[in-house]
């Protein structure tokens, strides 16, 4: 097995950042939550289907993540210069930070959603369209990243 060169070092470390900030951010947004949908449930167990979108949408930047680790995996190989891979470390970059932030406050938007539909559970959807509203953010990190791992010039 060959060394690898300071270039896929890192794009590995790019694409392990972006994979970990998105999904942690997932984690904590889901946790915000979940533990509201769980108070509310613990009332009105019937209301489980109209909470669970609101509950997994912050869970969405996590696969966002995943993506653009992907896309940067499948260049590794190419790397040929120094360059290249500190051009893809810098590509994990918006839907690493872009994934973060935005599942956090997705999940503080879709707790306050969930508290919506303790009140008025016909309502769910007006909550939903809130958290969706936040989910924009991570989408325009994600094709960021897209456009600049396909500007590197192998």
């Amino acid at each position: 097995m060959a060394d690898l060169s300071l270039g896929q070092i890192m794009a590995i470390a790019g694409a392990a950042m972006a994979a970990a900030l998105a999904g942690s951010g997932s984690c904590i947004g889901i946790g915000y939550s979940a533990r509201a949908a769980a108070g509310v449930l613990s009332e009105d167990p019937t209301r489980f289907g109209s909470l669970f979108l609101l509950v997994v949408l912050p869970g969405t930047q996590g696969f966002y993540g995943f993506v653009g680790a992907f896309m940067i995996i499948g260049k590794i190989s190419q790397i040929v210069t120094p360059t290249q891979g500190i051009q893809l470390f810098c590509a994990a970059i918006p839907v690493g930070f872009a994934g973060l932030v935005s599942a956090i406050y997705q999940g503080r938007v879709c707790a306050a959603g969930i508290g919506i539909v303790a009140k008025k559970p016909k309502e769910t959807m007006k909550g939903v369209i809130y958290g969706a509203l936040v989910e924009t953010y991570a989408v325009l990190g994600l094709l960021v990243t897209f456009f600049l791992i396909n500007a590197v010039k192998f």
